[in-house]
């Protein structure tokens, strides 16, 4: 098999056209043109994505991940991960965070986090109902653990009252936009692995952190010892699917049960596979992050111009945290879609994806500027 599929170099603004003879009753019921700061998770699919899937459809091809384009993805993810990368796709982030949570831990087990944590504020309790896991979670003033924080919930080892700490777990690129570095991960790492605790990374924006970092995947994952991470692809151009990707098979257990108790066996896999080779193969993962995480910049860079507006955080992804008025943000908000990030101060999340463009940028800037001013 070709390490990766043969496409078209599109545009970010381009949709491939349907294949001849093609038809279908659904009617399109958006603009296309809509751009938002509200997630990564708005964007479309990229066209190279689009363009796999459409490669890997006809035909009949073995279930549950059986298929060809998942066996060929083991390979894929190994130049990225090292040779003894094993990867699982998934469905979403939460069913990754779960699975991967669940193949570290015992029942009894216990999960180390930042109080900021996706797995402990915008996962609906699944790793508490689904996984069984008790979340033992830490303040933290930039969302990154250390390893003194995590001592603050790193004991009570053998005592039968409290669940065990077994797993220490972390997010790259953080849900406040900060990336740890190499050698912080490693830090987290090493302190874990010699209280007997598993690392665990969540890696929803993974590419973003890279690219930031500058550095390859394996430079703060596998080199600096994280043994199980969740990679996302859904928040970098993908339909849908994440992997679970072990770097430690010391530490795992019962993984593929796992996934399938969990609700995450697909079965047209090749469908989620062939994404991320479409992503990995090439370097579509940086080049998607590197724009989304340019965008950001540019963002920072005009608002911090504007008389009123307060960049609340440093930007070393694709997220922008800022302040202003409340009464200004809800109107703005009827021009373009995002969240409040902090409801009791007013903080507000920007994110850019990899279709944003400069000029959503800019005509975005233009009306934060025009909304203070009417503000004011």
């Amino acid at each position: 098999m070709a390490d990766a599929p043969t496409v078209t170099d599109p545009t970010r603004s381009t949709t491939p056209a349907p294949p001849a003879g093609a038809r279908t009753d659904a009617v399109r019921r958006h603009d296309p043109a809509a751009r938002g700061f509200a997630s990564d998770n708005y964007a479309g699919v990229h066209p190279e994505v689009l363009a796999a899937l459409a490669l890997a459809n006809g035909g009949h091809q073995v279930a549950y991940g059986g298929d060809d384009y998942t066996a060929h993805l083991q390979e894929v993810f190994r130049r990225h991960f090292g040779p003894t990368a094993e990867v699982f796709p998934v469905f979403n982030g939460t069913g990754a965070n779960v699975t991967a949570l669940q193949a570290v831990t015992e029942r009894w087990g216990a999960v180390i986090c930042a109080e900021s944590a996706h797995i402990n504020v915008d996962e609906c309790g699944a790793p508490e109902r689904v996984g069984g896991l008790k979340l033992l979670t830490v303040p933290t003033a930039d969302g990154k653990l250390t390893p003194e924080l995590i001592d603050r919930q790193a004991y009570g080892f053998d005592d039968e009252h409290r669940a065990q700490p077994q797993v220490v777990s972390i997010t790259q690129t953080t849900e406040l936009g900060t990336c740890y570095t190499p050698e912080e991960i490693k830090a987290v790492c090493d302190h874990a692995h010699q209280l007997g605790m598993a690392v665990h990374l969540d890696g929803a924006r993974l590419s973003n952190a890279a690219a930031s970092l500058g550095v390859p995947l394996a430079r703060f994952t596998t080199e600096a010892g994280v043994d199980i991470l969740s990679f996302g692809g859904t928040k970098n151009g993908l339909l849908l699917g994440e992997c679970v990707v072990v770097l430690s098979p010391e530490r795992v257990r019962a993984l593929p049960h796992l996934r399938k108790l969990s609700m995450q066996l697909a079965s047209k896999m090749r469908f989620v596979s062939v994404q991320f080779e479409a992503l990995l193969a090439g370097d579509l993962w940086l080049r998607s992050a590197e724009h989304a995480n340019a965008m950001a910049r540019r963002l920072d860079a005009a608002v911090r111009g504007i008389d009123g507006v307060r960049v609340m955080r440093p930007v070393q992804s694709n997220a922008v945290f800022a302040m202003l008025p409340r009464h200004v943000s809800e109107r703005l908000q009827k021009r373009y879609r995002f969240y409040f990030w902090d409801e009791s101060t007013g903080e507000v999340r920007w994110m850019c994806a990899f279709d944003t463009t400069e000029d959503d940028v800019d005509g975005f800037a233009a009306a934060v500027a025009e909304e203070m001013a009417a503000g004011a």
